[in-house]
């Protein structure tokens, strides 16, 4: 286990923007073998909720293709309804990405995001995550160099990576074997200036430590700031 890679050290990230010619902006983006494809439409309404706030609103969808994992999964729309897993991860990206947004600056636009899973071998929300920023401040952009948009609503950079205790020590960015055998995992997010926008933290097999988090949360954050400068370097 982990023979290529240090405790600290990050699987082999790609992006590959524009990636879906009907998309407004997209992007694929990998983290070793997990291939995540981040979509983002853009449209003329709202929640009906939110009418007469001339306020914006961004939210989020995640599926995995039935094939993304070694064994085959029915897709959920033939179960008739989504599982509370994939729920969970939709709400996540979309607290994420809502976070870094000013929406009274979006002018009564909906933005959607698709997540769709490829290839998962563990990461799977976090690479959504920072595969749906990317898309998302190439949309903005878009939108403020049409002059759709008067002003930049995206405040800072959201970037998120895993995190685990596997025999005792700490890894981060677990595939999925790692994932399986730990003994507790964390996802973390945070903005581009370090500050955190969510942690999810379990103890799989016993508790967590304060010790351990501490180690995890330290390479989690040092972690980020790699991925933010991907994330800015390729966004077109």
């Amino acid at each position: 286990m982990r023979s290529n890679r240090k405790f600290n050290e990050l699987r082999n990230i790609k992006v590959e923007i524009n990636f879906m010619k009907n998309a407004f902006s997209s992007c694929l983006i990998e983290f070793g073998l997990t291939k995540v494809i981040c979509s983002v439409t853009v449209e003329e309404k709202t929640p009906r909720w939110l009418k007469g706030t001339n306020q914006g609103w961004l939210t989020a969808e995640y599926s995995m293709l039935p094939t993304s994992t070694n064994t085959r999964n029915d897709r959920e729309s033939i179960r008739g309804k989504l599982s509370g897993r994939t729920q969970e991860i939709q709400r996540l990206i979309g607290r994420s990405l809502r976070n870094c947004l000013n929406l009274s600056l979006l002018s009564d636009k909906l933005i959607k995001i698709d997540c769709d899973v490829l290839s998962a071998d563990g990461g799977t929300r976090t690479t959504s995550i920072n595969g749906s920023w990317i898309a998302l401040n190439l949309a903005i952009k878009k939108l403020v160099q049409t002059k759709v948009l008067k002003k930049n609503p995206i405040k800072y950079g959201v970037s998120a990576i895993s995190c685990g205790i596997i025999a005792g020590n700490p890894f981060v960015d677990l595939d999925y074997e790692e994932d399986s055998s730990a003994e507790a995992d964390a996802n973390f997010v945070f903005d581009s200036l370090g500050n955190i926008i969510e942690i999810q933290c379990t103890g799989e097999k016993t508790v967590i430590s304060e010790k351990n988090f501490t180690s995890m949360y330290n390479l989690a954050k040092k972690s980020i700031h790699k991925i933010y400068q991907i994330q800015t370097n390729v966004e077109g």
